[in-house]
Order: structure tokens, then C-alpha cells, then sequence
């Protein structure tokens, strides 16, 4: 391995020259900067992380913090996390992963070290119990989803109430009037996570004023819940003609059952998703949906974190405009 002291005797320098480069604490000439780092590319030099991190005291990790809760779909959890990661490392930084229900613990772990510089936090809910501990930590930190209560937060999230708008904005413009929505697992609400209340308020606020229906029921996802759910949904709701759905477990299960009981999909009823765009594309009917921007969300998180560690202003709340691409399983409302 290379080492600090070799770097300096290739490029003729001394080693306090060659640290002063690598730290920037001290303005060197160009003509010796270009030297010194000549011969780091050229010698295949890499500083030592710990040391590196004791000079700067910066660790050039952001910790990310991602429940992987059994009631949630984690192929979109880890999608993000992925594009945290990613983006993370084009910044020069890496990506600590803390998966556990840990909630302020892990908040207060990562802030009472110096484990990461920033911090990410995922699942956020609307009274979300980490966040006092964060307003008091001053840690920089950016969330993935929307609390109730955005003060001295900065946040970046799918514009879930906009979305759920624009799923009844579709449906009712094609005469559905009656409309369900299939929500994701109880247990999501009852711990009043963001994304899914927020939806949830924008179905129901279009609702009012496009003069539709709307029947919410959530829903574990998997054939025998979703078989008792839609059961209980023509029993209070016969007229039903329109379907949201906001639960990737429950997507092919509602479509077999409508199939299984001869009600054929657009036909006789319209069905709309909230997921990614391979649930929607790879569903037996091809989903007209609004697609999660997994990867912009992780992106952007992390461009709000460096933005901040940099003393840049950053935008508080970035919420991004949901897009509906309309398919084979939306159609006219039948007579």
C-alpha cells in the first residue's frame, strides 16, 4: 500500500504538503497542487478513511434509516435505498444502512457519535416519534416522506395527496362515481404513516368536489384478504365500477378475483395503482397508475444532504409531482 510519505518524496514535496492537498486547510500553489496530485493518481494513492475522517472530522458516511417492516413493500424501499446509496458514492460519500424498528435509539446513536455525517430517514410517519430527537440533535438530516409537521425539517417526497387527486380526477372523468379504494395493510395506518394518509386525503378531497363515492378499506394484500375485502366492498358498495389501489401485494389477487366473478376489467370495472411502473406494466391487465419515483426520491434526498453539509440553502419541503399513465384497465364508466 502506498503511503503518504512516498507520495511526497515522488512529487518532491514534503508530507505536510501533500496533507495540506488532501485536506484543503491550507492554500497551496497550483503548480505543486497539480504535482501532488499527479503523483497520487499516478503512485495509485488512497488515503486512509480513519485518518482522512480524524483530519476533517467528517466521516463521509450518511446514515440511512429504513424499517423493513413486513406490512410495507420493500422492493420500493430498497429501490431507494439503492439510489441513496448510488448517488451517495458520486458525492464521495458512503451509505450506512440501518434496517431495525429501532425509532429514536437509532437516532440518538447516530447523533451521539460520530458513526455518519447526515442522516435519511425513511418511513416516515405523521407524528413521527424520531423527530423531536432530530430538531434537538441539529444533526443535518433530510426525510423521505412528509410529517405533519415540517418546521426546521427539510423533506423530499411523491406529492402523495396530489396523487391521490389525480387518480379520482381520471376515474371520475371517464363517469365513475362509485369508487373504492384499496389501501395498503392496517396496520400502515394505524401507525399514521405519511405517504398513506396523505393519499387517502387527496382521494377524498377531489371526491367532494368531483361528486364521487368513496369507500377506503385497507387491506394485508394476498388472495384471502383481498377476497374478503372486495366481498365486503360489493356488500356496502354494489354499485362500485371504479377500484384505486394503493398496496402492491393486493394488485394481482383484486385482478384474478374480478376476473373469477365475471366482472371484466375495463369493461365493468376500472382499476387504477399507485405503485412502481414494473407492478403496473408486468399486472395479467396492464395498470393505468402513478409510478413511484424510487429513484428520484433517493436522488434528490441525497443532493438535499450534500447541499446542506456544503452551507447551502436548501429547499425545506420538495414534493414531486405525481404523473398518470393511462393503460388497459381504465375505461367509460358502463351504463
Amino acid at each position: 500500500m502506498v503511503t503518504l510519505a512516498e507520495v511526497a518524496q515522488h512529487a518532491g514535496v514534503s508530507a505536510s504538503t501533500v496533507s495540506y492537498v488532501l485536506s484543503g486547510k491550507r492554500s497551496i500553489s497550483a503548480s505543486t497542487r497539480e504535482r501532488v496530485e499527479r503523483s497520487i493518481q499516478q503512485l495509485g494513492y488512497h488515503p486512509n478513511a480513519g485518518a482522512r475522517a480524524l483530519a476533517s472530522s467528517r466521516s463521509n458516511i450518511i446514515a440511512l434509516m429504513v424499517p423493513l417492516r413486513t406490512d410495507m413493500y420493500v422492493p420500493v424501499m430498497m429501490e431507494i435505498a439503492i439510489a441513496v446509496a448510488t448517488t451517495a458514492r458520486t458525492h464521495g460519500y458512503d451509505v450506512l444502512l440501518l434496517t431495525g424498528e429501532e425509532g429514536p435509539a437509532a437516532v440518538r446513536r447516530i447523533a451521539g457519535s460520530s458513526l455518519a455525517d447526515a442522516m435519511i430517514l425513511m418511513d416516515v410517519e405523521l407524528h413521527d416519534e424520531r423527530l423531536p430527537l432530530l430538531r434537538e440533535s441539529g444533526r443535518t438530516a433530510v426525510l423521505i416522506g412528509l410529517p405533519a409537521d415540517t418546521t426546521g425539517l427539510t423533506c423530499v417526497d411523491l406529492d402523495f395527496e396530489a396523487t391521490g387527486a389525480l387518480c379520482v380526477e381520471h376515474l371520475a372523468e371517464l363517469g365513475h362515481r362509485e369508487i373504492a379504494v384499496i389501501g395498503e395493510a392496517p396496520a400502515v395506518y394505524e401507525r399514521h404513516t405519511g405517504f398513506a394518509e396523505r393519499t387517502v386525503d387527496g382521494i377524498r378531497a377531489k371526491a367532494r368536489q368531483s361528486g364521487a363515492r368513496i369507500l377506503h378499506r385497507p387491506c394485508e394484500g394476498g388472495y384471502a384478504a383481498m377476497g374478503t375485502t372486495l366481498s365486503r366492498i360489493f356488500d356496502e358498495r354494489p354499485g362500485t365500477t371504479g377500484f384505486i389501489v394503493q398496496n402492491e401485494a393486493a394488485v394481482e389477487p383484486l385482478l384474478n378475483l374480478l376476473r373469477q366473478q365475471g366482472r371484466a376489467v375495463p369493461e365493468d370495472v376500472s382499476v387504477v395503482a399507485i405503485c412502481p411502473e414494473q407492478v403496473a406494466t408486468g399486472a395479467s391487465v396492464r395498470l393505468t397508475s402513478v409510478a413511484i419515483p424510487a429513484q428520484e426520491m433517493g436522488r434528490r434526498s441525497v443532493e438535499q444532504v450534500v447541499a446542506k453539509l456544503a452551507g447551502r440553502d436548501t429547499e425545506q419541503v420538495e414534493l414531486l409531482a405525481p404523473e398518470l399513465t393511462v393503460r388497459e384497465s381504465t375505461g367509460a364508466a358502463p351504463a
